[in-house]
């Protein structure tokens, strides 16, 4: 799914990574984890297309997502990739607090172009899965933390992307529906075969990955 080779990233002189390389399978829950300014949420934004890497012809850097090379994607180009194959989980579910959940999981399915009713459809049966069909016209704020995060999964997912990209996803709730998202992760992977790239301080929901990765001043530790 994914195959990433030779990341560097640069802010002035602070080099932020090193030459990172990465392999995911298709399907594979895959944390990363390490102290504040190993250089985890700046690999994570350069994965997922948000950020670019530094001088990727300098050091022959590629970043494969289903085969495609993101890294050689003009702009207009590269958001169409994003919006139809890359799904994003933040620790802030961002969500608009004018629309109702379901608006707000549909907002990406939109952007795409798909039919009005189609999105709807599996914007309300993505909601009612994740156990908030009877939530479907609230607003953020007649949510609790936990049912916002789901509404936040459900967006990130209603476009079918064929990877998730989650930074701390759990780290503004209680510990009750931190357990509960993590186990969901895991649902999902195995109801719609997703693969999870999770940037987490939570050593429970890292040790659950398939495969968890150790960051140490921009590099993965051996």
């Amino acid at each position: 799914m994914i195959s990433a080779k030779n990341i560097h990233k640069k802010f002035g002189d602070l080099e932020v990574l090193k030459g990172v390389s990465l392999d995911v399978s298709v399907g594979e829950i895959v944390s990363i984890v390490g102290a504040s300014g190993a250089g985890k949420t700046t690999l994570l934004q350069i994965l997922s297309s948000l950020e670019k890497s530094s001088e990727p012809e300098k050091f022959y850097t590629q970043i494969l997502i289903k085969k495609e090379d993101i890294t050689k994607m003009s702009d207009a180009k590269l958001s169409k990739f994003r919006n139809e194959n890359i799904g994003f989980i933040f620790q802030f579910h961002q969500l608009l607090p004018e629309f109702t959940a379901i608006e707000n999981v549909c907002i990406p399915g939109y952007i795409g172009n798909a039919k009005n009713g189609t999105v709807q459809a599996k914007a309300k049966e993505l909601l009612e899965f994740l156990g908030l069909g009877n939530r479907l016209e609230h607003k953020p704020s007649q949510l609790s933390g936990g049912e916002q995060q789901r509404v936040a999964v459900a967006r990130a997912l209603i476009n079918q992307p064929g990877v998730v990209f989650a930074d701390e996803p759990s780290g503004n709730l209680d510990s009750k529906n931190a357990e509960e998202l993590h186990q969901l992760f895991f649902r999902l992977r195995d109801e719609f075969g997703q693969t999870f790239v999770i940037v987490t301080h939570n050593e429970e929901l890292a040790n659950m990955a398939d495969r968890k990765l150790v960051m140490s001043d921009g590099r993965f530790e051996m």
